[in-house]
């Protein structure tokens, strides 16, 4: 079964309250974790009640292009599923090649207009090619520093006109106080919960990682992370203790953690 058949499939067990009854075949994470696909994670969003942005964030979904856009491609999707419909989305040009337009009527425009994970930088704190790995320069030195660290993250968000709240996870912030503020925002529509968390210690292979948060399953005290880079992991219910213990890690200069967005 395709993702969009899945997610279509997913959607309407949401809505419906229809317990699963089609297996799905696993895509095999961390015991620890559970497969969106399985029927036990189909299960999982049949009967959680905490995910009030699931479908819009799934209409909106896309994969991250590089192995560095975890954070421009979560941008985009939330920024997609906050403005869906707004009159004044950007079009990226950028993908079109030469003479893709050159059998159209000129009045006609090709791009879509949609947030996207290469548009979405342009107003950040970071150039595209540091993003990728350029070295910035602090204090005249040379840092690499690719990707996004939390603030970097959540400034992005914010030039694009977007209310914020930032947590760090350290180790003064209760695990209760992560809680409320997760599941909270899962179940009410139009605000929205993106984490930065480090993929092993979680259970997963890689580093440092964005992603949106899809749901709140009370039963299993589990979390849906809507996992932007779906080659390398895949959408997976997590417990939520799992993922404080992967957000309370240190990225670069302090802990990492997640932001709590929405519209202006």
């Amino acid at each position: 079964m395709s993702l969009f058949a899945r997610i279509a499939f997913a959607i309407l067990l949401a809505t419906s309250g229809i317990a699963p009854t089609l297996a799905l075949e696993a895509a095999g994470p961390a015991p620890a974790l559970v497969a969106f696909n399985s029927d036990d994670g189909m299960a999982r969003l049949g009967r959680a009640k905490a995910k009030a942005d699931f479908a819009g964030l799934a209409n909106q979904f896309e994969a991250q292009s590089n192995i560095a856009f975890c954070g421009p491609t979560t941008a985009a999707i939330v920024l997609n599923t906050a403005r869906n419909g707004s009159p004044d989305l950007p079009r990226d040009r950028s993908r079109l090649r030469p003479g893709d337009t050159q059998h159209l009527p000129g009045t006609m425009e090709l791009a879509v207009p949609r947030f996207t994970q290469d548009n979405v930088i342009d107003k950040g704190p970071k150039t595209r090619a540091q993003v990728l790995g350029e070295p910035m320069y602090v204090d005249g030195k040379a840092i690499r520093d690719a990707g996004y660290q939390l603030r970097q993250f959540d400034a992005l968000l914010r030039a694009h006109d977007l209310a914020t709240r930032l947590v760090v996870v350290d180790d003064a912030l209760p695990e209760p106080a992560i809680r409320r503020d997760l599941i909270d925002n899962l179940g009410r529509g139009g605000d929205y919960v993106i984490v930065n968390y480090h993929r092993r210690d979680v259970g997963q292979a890689g580093g440092g990682h964005i992603s949106p948060l899809g749901a709140y399953d009370e039963e299993t005290d589990s979390v849906l992370v809507m996992d932007v880079n779906p080659a390398s992991a895949g959408w997976v219910w997590m417990p939520l203790a799992t993922l404080v213990t992967g957000m309370r890690t240190l990225d670069t200069v302090e802990n990492r953690g997640y932001i709590l967005v929405q519209p202006r």
